[in-house]
């Protein structure tokens, strides 16, 4: 599994009430251009081209009930899953997350899968998300 990278921004957002982890829609897009730590919002990020059953702005990654014990807040995300139909999707190397409920799509962090990958017509590429530990958590 790949490790989750956070933008800086993010800390900020959530103090400025950018964020609301337990409404807001979040979606994972793909993407071919390394994000870097001082992304703030999706504008920052060059998203692999739609088509082929990849949508423009990714994908929704509805949430598993999150909630705080003992003062700390744990993330929880269903899996997603792209099919690749009925032609490639790619090549891409990062998925990220971001806030699509945000005015300016605010980013959260992403994921870096060490290398190029295509999807051909047919198969399918699942950004699976820590069931345990989530995908982020708030002490």
């Amino acid at each position: 599994m790949a490790a989750f990278n956070k933008f800086n921004a993010f800390v900020n957002d959530l103090a400025s009430k950018v964020h609301n982890l337990g409404a807001d829609t979040l979606k994972i897009m793909l993407t071919n251009t390394a994000p870097v730590a001082t992304n703030a919002v999706k504008a920052d990020i060059t998203e692999i081209t739609a088509g082929n059953g990849y949508t423009a702005g990714g994908t929704q990654a509805s949430q598993v009930p999150s909630a705080q014990s003992g003062g700390l807040y744990t993330l929880k995300l269903n899996s997603v899953t792209f099919t690749a139909t009925p032609g490639s999707i790619g090549p891409f190397r990062y998925a990220v997350l971001y806030n699509d409920t945000a005015a300016s799509d605010q980013l959260i962090g992403w994921y870096d899968y060490g290398t190029n990958l295509t999807l051909t017509s047919g198969n399918q590429f699942t950004v699976q998300f820590d069931a345990t530990n989530g995908v982020l958590t708030l002490t």
